[in-house]
């Protein structure tokens, strides 16, 4: 046999396995890596409720165990693990030592690991020795023989894994035997949900399986390396310096002067009241592509606090009045205003509006009691609901409730209240009155503010929002919807809900031309509280076509027109390792160099001109632009339709969608 994985912790020093003790919302869009040595281990379950580590690294007498801390009321319905190997591993022996230091509940090892929510596991519970097979929501037991283990000694579980036998061992004495070839390669893990240590780990393999994986591994970095040739390489353009006035995920960009130039806003906060509730603008600063400030309100802070923030900023770039340029529409210090994108000065201001409904009918409400008289806008969307030739309103809403729409003299239209709004509303016209309609947590509300209907769905709320048309064998457009433990669900205009996908807490969703053999456009989410970082696609129909799990958080998944063919990659983050463009298949295929760059934000957009996007890394110091180093080689560049960039925030979904209309029949890729 030939070992190919082991580990005894003998290089942990004992304390915390590496995790981030103030975990929040900032890794849904900022690359927030937990620091320390983590010795080829990774940690996918993260929980906002838990209070310190899930593992630490023990010691007796020498020897080092990694265990597992919480027990089972403290994790509820997660199942924490710890993981390690590669997705490319297919038949081997896996061997841990496992010490139950509770015997409530299940104590054991994982293989065939793709994700988090999908692998084999064999382990002790109920006084048997069982063997499970996990599916998303769907645990089956494959094998059980009864097995009374204790709280006072290890044991070490083995499995052999050949194909579709799996064999199943207690101190190298076979136990259980079956077949099943549901899923066939995976990584290796631990898992407990009481307290248990682990340690001597070992992965082997016999002659023939270590030389078929290695010839697939190998015949694997030859085909990548060949697809990653025929895509541009990230070249830099741009650097800037953001001296004192850098910002986490809260810039925005627009033309602030007339013509085509490009202009970038960031904003500051200050944090109020409880966290993040009542966060506000304490500064805005307003550049072009080389640095050069054009203006700024408020007092800019070199304070790291005053630049993360894991909410909204209300804050949009867009050309309220026709003139040619944009408009700076903002909420701040509980007024609603227009700014002059040009200078910064206030052109028209109101008060945000007076809180006066009942605290017991606002939601998240820190507390159960609003801290102000007046509104603290959460975020800004503009929207067309009086049927102009273009959108002339502004919608605003606060955390988590309510909605005001106003015309483009800030007079108000209409007001909404209606259960809970989510983060981000989507508007758009979907009856063809040439007015846009309003979809806000589950709700379709008219452009009068009228609501329409509500999907039946008990819990929780919508993350991001697209509706669009991806399917070509359907005419009407559809909902698609990240919508956090209810999973990923696609709706009709008419209310109905067509698909729905349990697979974790979805938070991020995106739609492009992923796979171009295939007909229609792919929809592309990513989960992030519990079950973190799982990446899926799906097909035209809602189908699913592919899910992975890369070991890092802050995975954007925007479509990108990198290679200007039609072929869209999604971005994940800017880090070297963790990060890049990755393609239908869910390979890395375009990298960042690795030149020092900021990884903390990232986004997407055409800033040469040239329709193809650029990618923009910064952190609340510098800022790195990059685009491609050769022109394109297709004689007429796609430009798809993108969510435009007055319509900014960090929760919203994101898309490409033909110019024309049409979509994509599939044929393979040239």
């Amino acid at each position: 046999m030939i070992q190919v994985f082991s580990d005894s912790f003998s290089q942990f020093s004992i304390g915390p396995f590496p995790y981030d003790p103030k975990h929040s919302a900032i890794g849904e869009y900022h690359y927030w890596p937990v620091q320390g040595f983590k010795g080829g281990w990774h940690d996918p379950i993260v929980y906002y409720g838990w209070l310190g580590p899930s593992w630490i690294v023990t010691e007796d007498e020498g020897r080092k165990f990694m265990e597992q801390t919480r027990p089972q009321v403290a994790i509820t319905d997660h199942w924490p693990l710890m993981v390690a190997g590669d997705t490319s591993w297919r038949d081997y022996r896996f061997t841990a030592s496992v010490r139950p230091l509770s015997t409530a509940s299940h104590v054991g090892i994982v293989f065939r690991y793709t994700h988090g929510r999908r692998y084999y596991f064999l382990g002790f519970e109920g006084g048997q020795l069982r063997l499970l097979k996990r599916d998303q929501e769907d645990i089956v037991e494959l094998a059980a023989v009864p097995f009374p283990c204790d709280c006072d000694r290890h044991y070490v579980l083995g499995i052999d894994c050949i194909g579709d036998s799996l064999r199943a061992s207690v101190d190298g004495k076979p136990v259980l035997e079956m077949r099943d070839g549901s899923y066939l390669g995976g990584k290796v893990g631990l898992s407990a949900r009481m307290p248990a240590q682990f340690t001597d780990v070992s992965v082997e393999m016999n002659k023939a399986a270590h030389a078929a994986w290695i010839k697939q591994r190998d015949g694997a970095a030859i085909d990548l390396a060949a697809e990653r040739a025929l895509y541009p390489q990230p070249r830099l353009w741009k650097t800037i310096d953001l001296k004192n006035f850098g910002s986490g995920r809260q810039i925005r960009f627009g033309h602030l002067t007339r013509g085509d130039t490009m202009h970038i806003v960031l904003a500051q906060h200050q944090k109020r009241g409880y966290k993040d509730a009542y966060a506000h603008i304490s500064c805005l600063t307003a550049i072009d592509l080389d640095g050069k400030v054009l203006w700024q309100r408020g007092e800019p802070s070199n304070e790291p606090d005053h630049a993360i923030v894991s909410c909204d900023m209300p804050l949009q770039l867009y050309d309220i009045d026709g003139d040619g340029a944009d408009e700076v529409i903002v909420a701040r210090d509980f007024k609603l205003m227009i700014l002059d994108g040009a200078t910064g000065a206030v052109r028209r201001s109101i008060p945000t509006p007076l809180s006066t409904a009942a605290d017991s009918s606002l939601w998240s409400l820190p507390h159960k009691k609003h801290a102000f008289d007046r509104v603290n806008v959460d975020a800004i969307r503009i929207a067309n609901f009086r049927g102009l030739p273009e959108p002339r309103d502004i919608l605003i809403k606060d955390r988590y409730s309510r909605l005001w729409a106003y015309d483009d003299q800030l007079n108000l239209l209409w007001h909404f209240h209606e259960g809970i709004t989510g983060h981000f509303p989507y508007t758009a016209d979907v009856n063809g009155d040439g007015r846009d309609e309003t979809f806000v947590g589950y709700h379709l509300v008219d452009a009068n503010g009228k609501l329409l209907w509500t999907l039946p769905v008990p819990t929780d709320h919508t993350d991001e929002i697209l509706i669009g048309r991806w399917n070509p064998e359907v005419r009407a457009q559809q909902i698609g919807i990240a919508s956090g433990d209810e999973g990923f669900m696609i709706a009709s205009l008419e209310g109905e809900i067509l698909k729905k996908h349990m697979i974790g807490h979805v938070q991020r969703i995106s739609v492009g031309n992923y796979r171009p053999d295939l007909p229609g456009l792919e929809i592309s989410v990513t989960t992030y509280w519990g079950y973190q970082g799982i990446i899926y696609l799906f097909d035209c129909k809602g189908e699913l076509l592919d899910a992975f799990e890369p070991t890092s958080n802050g995975h954007l998944i925007t479509p990108v027109n990198w290679s200007g063919d039609g072929h869209d990659l999604r971005l994940l983050n800017g880090n070297v390792k963790d990060g890049g463009l990755v393609d239908g298949h869910g390979r890395v295929v375009v990298q960042f160099p690795d030149d020092g760059h900021p990884e903390l934000c990232a986004e997407v957009i055409d800033l040469t001109g040239d329709a193809r996007d650029e990618i923009v890394l910064w952190d609340t110091q510098r800022m790195y632009i990059y685009t491609q180093d050769r022109p394109a080689t297709v004689a007429e560049v796609s430009q798809p339709l993108k969510y435009p960039h007055y319509n900014a925030s960090n929760y919203r979904g994101e898309f490409h969608y033909p110019a024309d209309g049409g979509l994509p029949a599939g044929q393979p890729r040239k």
